[in-house]
């Protein structure tokens, strides 16, 4: 049975949710589920916005019969190039044979990887401004490059004041029957998943999605349609102004995310210390999550919001101890800035994990590590009291309350 929802003048939600996936892209923990956004407009030509990923084919298929409600499909935009939005290409091919594919050129050449399909005699390559009119509605292209493939590009609905924009202002987790932001209280209940979203799959290209933003500044836009989560009306202001933070990789609050790993406890137990002099000193943002039980993705969105970051892990095997090397990489590949750092370690016999740590960050732009580091050599002595409370009126000093 087809699951339709008509969003706009001659516009339909075609898309559908997987709940029982539990890693998207085999590297993201997804608890709520994902949703694959599709959208199928009925004009005097019809136009479909993406297909899904393969786990939705059948509801997909039933989904686009009926928002066609007995007419042939004239054009596929294909927005980006990822098998969760693409994987069907072939197959809707196959059943609509006469339809267009519009895209960009890089796209056609994906297609070739992807598929087997003549995509030659199909294909309708549009370039920055090319415009699409479907009968009564207006579709202007905008090339996206590098948010976050090369190929992307996103679609203007100037008839319908709506953005079309592929993986931006996207979210995870799955669509529970409302399907725009104005029926949930998308701040308090999305917001902190379309954070992790953003941070992790489109973080790295910050430039990149600061361009896009210049474009869509001069844009009427009354409706976004992303490729993942729910249809934007009430919070573009919003969403825009955090989307303007995290491509510049500034700091959303003022505040204090500690990032650890122990082995045995002693590192965790002087974080904890620290943590509690930060609170008796008026710090009221403080985060502590273990990189050894805490997925990196959601710690990635939260150096993403705060401006000072903490990190303190021990030395192992004259390393740095694996979780927060993991950790480090994450951070040096999105491409994280701006942000106050201060290190504490904890070596044994040999405490070199601090130093390792700090030639692999300094060449993040905008870091700045706040000095002096701390170093304990299996657990926190009490003779080290003060030396961790100048590092805590150190932190204090630099948030700048």
């Amino acid at each position: 049975m087809y699951n339709i929802r008509e969003i706009g003048k001659d516009l339909y939600y075609i898309g559908c949710s997987d709940r029982r996936l539990s890693l998207f892209e085999s590297a993201y923990p997804v608890p709520d589920g994902m949703s694959y956004n599709s959208y199928l407009l009925n004009d005097e030509k019809t136009v479909l916005f993406d297909t899904v990923d393969k786990s939705c084919s059948e509801q997909f298929f039933e989904n686009l019969d009926a928002a066609l409600n007995g007419k042939s499909l004239d054009y596929i935009v294909v927005h980006h190039m990822e098998p969760d939005h693409c994987a069907l290409l072939q197959d809707v091919i196959s059943i609509y044979p006469e339809a267009k594919i519009v895209c960009t050129q890089k796209t056609v050449n994906m297609i070739k990887q992807f598929f087997d399909f003549d995509i030659d005699t199909r294909s309708m390559v549009v370039k920055e401004g090319d415009i699409l009119n479907t009968g009564s509605h207006e579709l202007v292209f905008y090339m996206a490059p590098m948010v976050h493939w090369p190929e992307v590009m996103v679609t203007y609905d100037k008839t319908g004041k709506i953005l079309f924009s592929a993986d931006a202002f996207g979210s995870f987790g799955a669509i529970n029957g409302n399907l725009f932001d104005d029926e949930v209280n998308w701040e308090r209940d999305y917001l902190d998943e379309v954070r992790r979203y953003y941070t992790n799959i489109v973080g790295k290209y910050g430039l990149q999605v600061q361009m896009l933003l210049k474009k869509a500044a001069g844009l009427d836009i009354e409706m976004i349609c992303p490729l993942h989560g729910l249809i934007i009306k009430n919070n573009i202001g919003l969403f825009v102004e955090k989307y303007d933070k995290w491509s510049s990789y500034t700091p959303e609050e003022k505040g204090v995310l500690i990032a650890y790993t122990s082995v045995y406890g002693g590192t965790e137990n002087a974080l904890n210390i620290l943590a509690g002099m930060l609170a008796d000193r008026g710090v009221k943002n403080i985060k502590m999550y273990d990189l050894s039980y805490t997925h990196y993705s959601k710690v990635l969105a939260e150096c993403f919001k705060y401006s000072n970051l903490v990190l303190g892990t021990t030395t192992y095997n004259g390393g740095i101890f694996e979780s927060m090397q993991n950790f480090i990489h994450v951070l040096v590949s999105h491409n994280l800035q701006n942000r106050k750092i201060s290190l504490v370690e904890n070596g044994s016999w040999a405490p070199v994990c601090g130093g390792q740590i700090k030639s692999l960050l300094e060449g993040l732009k905008g870091t700045e590590f706040i000095e002096p580091g701390f170093c304990i050599k299996s657990t926190l002595k009490s003779n080290q009291l003060d030396e961790l409370e100048n590092v805590v009126n150190t932190i204090v000093k630099s948030l700048e309350l």
